[in-house]
This record gives structure tokens, sequence and C-alpha cells, in this order.
């Protein structure tokens, strides 16, 4: 027999009722590919993960999900309810702030990516602040320059430098990546030192993967430049050291050479005309909808640690620290 309302409505049975957990578990799996590791995240087996993704299934008369031996994908109806079941969870979340303290505590296996060398010089060092702050968290960090697929990598966040292709996943800006032209002034004595972007056509430039337009803002409006160079690499810390060497000109983001400017053993060139391309340090991860506690904490903890202009870039103490 169905209770009722206040009012005399029919109210559902606790077998009808949608369960929150199990909603989660659902949008987890399919962002993960992987109704295991979704399941790992939540304290539960493969076996227990799996029932409860089919007993919702079975409560909402749909197949949600295409089940193979490696890996799952969303049905059609699985697409239409991953939109409704985001929305769901967010207000949720909502109503559950509202009332109190309700934020669970970080904690689970936090897999995260980043570029190797600023991973190496940024985030590195204070990770162990990071887990002695939340230790219910562990950390799987992976420095690489490859852009891994964060959904078929398994990645919770990943921090991104640049301009951000991947229009599915979500992003949160961290800070300004600022960039500037420099060289060692051992180069510039015996070149000579460019005052306009176009005598970059006569100077020794060093390219980052096949990047050979630069493009500056001018008094006339924007141009690129086409520089050409015999070192072109995909690795940042070979550019640096072909810069310190004395090689050429590079363009270079501060947080790599902020503290090669201070002690002088780089110089930037060209000040008067700023890069074009806005570009920025960015956390990405793959859906807004259940967001785990221990990205967000990851998430929040590193933007108070680089700040927003970052520490690098402030003067003076900021770069002291870079």
């Amino acid at each position: 027999m169905n209770r009722s309302d206040p009012a005399g409505r029919s109210l559902p049975s606790k077998r009808e009722r949608l369960d929150l957990l199990d909603v989660a578990l659902f949008v987890r799996a399919a962002l993960l590919a992987n109704v295991s590791a979704a399941g790992r995240e939540f304290g539960l087996s493969a076996a227990v993960a799996s029932a409860r993704i089919a007993q919702l299934e079975k409560l909402l008369g749909a197949r949600l999900l295409h089940r193979t031996t490696r890996r799952i994908s969303l049905t059609q109806d699985g697409e239409v309810f991953m939109t409704r079941a985001g929305a769901l969870l967010d207000a949720a979340a909502v109503a559950r702030a509202s009332v109190g303290r309700a934020q669970t505590e970080p904690q689970g296996r936090l897999r995260v990516s980043m570029p190797s060398s600023f991973g190496r010089q940024y985030v590195s060092p204070v990770i162990s602040e990071f887990l002695r702050r939340y230790p219910g968290v562990s950390v799987d960090l992976r420095l690489t320059d490859q852009v891994v697929d964060l959904v078929d990598a398994g990645i919770d966040v990943a921090i991104r430098i640049g301009a951000l292709k991947d229009s599915s996943l979500v992003a949160r800006r961290l800070a300004v990546n600022r960039r500037v032209l420099c060289a060692a002034p051992a180069y510039l004595a015996a070149r000579g030192t460019p005052h306009h972007p176009s005598d970059l056509a006569r100077h020794e430039c060093i390219i980052l993967s096949e990047q050979r337009d630069w493009r500056f803002v001018t008094p006339a409006g924007t141009l690129d430049v086409r520089v050409s160079g015999r070192l072109v690499t995909d690795n940042g810390e070979a550019i640096r050291d072909a810069l310190l060497a004395g090689f050429g000109i590079a363009l270079k983001s501060t947080w790599d050479v902020a503290r090669h400017l201070r002690s002088g053993e780089l110089v930037s060139v060209l000040d008067s005309y700023p890069l074009a391309d806005d570009v920025a340090i960015w956390a990405v991860y793959p859906s807004r909808a259940f967001v785990p506690p221990k990205t967000v904490a990851f998430i929040d903890f590193v933007a108070a640690h680089l700040g927003d202009p970052p520490y690098w870039d402030r003067e003076p103490a900021g770069l002291a620290g870079a």
C-alpha cells in the first residue's frame, strides 16, 4: 500500500525512488567508462556497483549503458539521463549545502596529470602538504608532456597550459600564463637586439613544436611573424637550456624562466609588443556533474598555492620562490 503526503497525494514506495548514490555511481561510471573503477571510488565492489546500476536501469525502465568485457558506453537513453542526472546531483548538492556542513571529507585515490616541468617546479614540492591536509586522499601524480584523454586514462583532473582544445571538458582558470620573448645577454651582444617583431627574421629562434607563427600586438593591429631556427623541440626544458647557452631567442612562459630573468641570465626583448594570444593555466576535469570532493579540494589547493597573478610574476618576493 502506498503512503500519502499531507495533501493526500500518493507517495512512491521505497523501491520506486531514485537513490542519489546510484545516480552518482552511474555518472561516474559513464565518465570513467568503467563500472569497477567508479565502484572503487565509492568503496563498492565491482559486483555491487554493477548491481546498483542495474537496479537504477530497472527503476527507470531503460538500459543506460552498453557493456562489453573491456569498456562501457552510454546508450541513447543513457545520454539523455546523463544530462538530467547532472542537474539532479547539482540540485542535491545545493540543498545539502544550504542546511549545514554536508560536504563530505575528501577521500580516495586522486589521479592527476600535468606537464612534467611545471609539475616538478610548482606542484610536486607541495603535494606532501596537500596529503597532510587531506589524510583520506592518496595521489597518483602523472608528470607528462603528452595531452592525455582524461576518460580513457581514468584521470580525475589535469593541469593544462595554453589554449584549450577539448570543449567537452570543464575548465577552471587557475592563473594567467604570462609569456615573454627572451634571450641570453651573450646572444644579444653577438647578434643584436630586435626592436620590432619583423626583426626576428634575422635571428636564430628556438621553436616549440613547429609553432613558427608568433603573433604580436602593435599600434597597427595584430602582426603574425613567421620565425625560423635550427632547433625545434617539443620539450620546454630543452628550449630553456638552449636559451641559457646563448643559442637564440625563444617564446617562454614566465613560470619557466622567471628566476633566470631575475638573475640576469636571460633578458626579455620586444616588451613594447605584447603577444596577442591570451593563454592561461587551467584545471580541467571530465564533467560538472558529481565532481568528487577530492577533485575540488585539489583544484582549490593548487589555485591558492599559485595565486592569480601567480607568485612568480609578483615583485619582489614572487620571483624569488619561482
